[in-house]
């Protein structure tokens, strides 16, 4: 059998999820990366910009002009939200499939995303297609898109963790709490005061608790998995660390059940979540740089209360990864190709 080549574009490849792609797709035995896009680095060698790809991509930053995305299989766009936007019409038109792994194409309420995002958006006809690309939830969907919404990183911990419950509707779902945490990498490749190590380090914070942009995609995906509206209090907070997503999810248990189990049996056939034993304390580290959601369940005291215990790394399951797993799917590959890489200790 002939070995399955995509021709691969990358827009904007000078970020944390960027460069994450480029480390996960150098290894992808199927993947054939043919652009890497960017403005302001055009003619710089990518290894230049990013050692730990010596030896293994030659390519250099090109101006997207001059990219020939309209050549590719598979186009994603690791841009800051309200690029992919702009560009996906033309390359779909071209017969260019797309994995957005930013947000624009994540929320199907313009209105709602629009509120959120504050710009308007660009092609509002195409995000009612747009398949969103949590493949435990929407593989079969995914397999056949032409352009696939990657989810965020919160809403990749915080869905995967409610998941089970909201499914089985086991749990009040006007009374759901996620309390998430994640590490400085969440936040981009930018220079920001607050990621600054003299103030991100030694310290720990919330922040976004009157709303975060990561609120209404979580609700639309649990609504969609509940069948009705539900209601959700998220808190995220930042970290002293890297990487790493740790969601502390609460909910409020209706029928008895048995949650290890009911955990065991949704996620039974998944390749990239891990239900941990019962009594477990999932860490951060246990799933860094690999593309896996490891899960614990809870019941403490015995009483109606599920606390259910969600880690990934933000830039892999939580998005470079993810989106590599939906290119699988999306070209008919083994899901598991090119993403077999075990957790980085210590």
């Amino acid at each position: 059998m002939t070995q399955k080549t995509i021709n691969i574009g990358i827009v904007g490849g000078t970020g944390y999820t960027g460069v994450e792609l480029l480390r996960l797709l150098a290894q992808h035995p199927n993947a054939q990366l043919t652009a890497i896009t960017s403005r302001s680095e055009a003619g710089m060698p990518v290894a230049d910009m990013f050692p730990n790809l010596r030896g293994w991509i030659d390519l250099k930053f090109v101006e997207p002009a001059a990219a020939k995305l309209d050549q590719c299989d598979l186009v994603f766009f690791a841009t800051p939200n309200g690029i992919a936007m702009k560009d996906t019409p033309a390359l779909v038109h071209a017969g260019v499939r797309v994995i957005d792994v930013a947000a624009d194409f994540r929320i199907k309420d313009i209105a709602e995303w629009e509120r959120w995002y504050n710009m308007k958006h660009a092609c509002p006809d195409l995000v009612a297609e747009a398949v969103y690309g949590l493949p435990e939830v929407n593989r079969d969907k995914i397999a056949n898109a032409r352009i696939v919404a990657n989810p965020g990183c919160y809403p990749t911990a915080v869905q995967l963790g409610f998941l089970p419950l909201v499914e089985a509707g086991v749990v009040d779902i006007q009374h759901l709490i996620a309390d998430a945490k994640s590490g400085v990498s969440g936040a981009g490749r930018k220079a920001e005061v607050h990621t600054l190590l003299a103030e991100a380090a030694d310290n720990f914070k919330a922040y976004g608790v009157p709303g975060h942009r990561h609120l209404p995609e979580i609700t639309q995906g649990l609504t969609q998995m509940a069948g009705k509206a539900v209601s959700l209090v998220f808190t995220p907070h930042l970290t002293p660390m890297i990487r790493g997503i740790h969601a502390t999810l609460y909910a409020q248990i209706t029928k008895d059940v048995d949650l290890q189990s009911l955990y065991e049996k949704r996620y039974a056939n998944e390749p990239f979540v891990d239900v941990m034993p019962a009594g477990s304390h999932p860490d951060t580290r246990s799933v860094r740089g690999a593309n896996m959601c490891r899960i614990a369940v809870h019941r403490p005291q015995g009483g109606d209360t599920a606390v259910v215990l969600s880690v990934i790394d933000n830039l892999v399951k939580g998005a470079a990864g993810q989106a590599v797993q939906n290119m699988n799917i999306m070209f008919g590959l083994p899901e598991t190709t090119g993403l077999r890489h075990v957790a980085l200790l210590p």
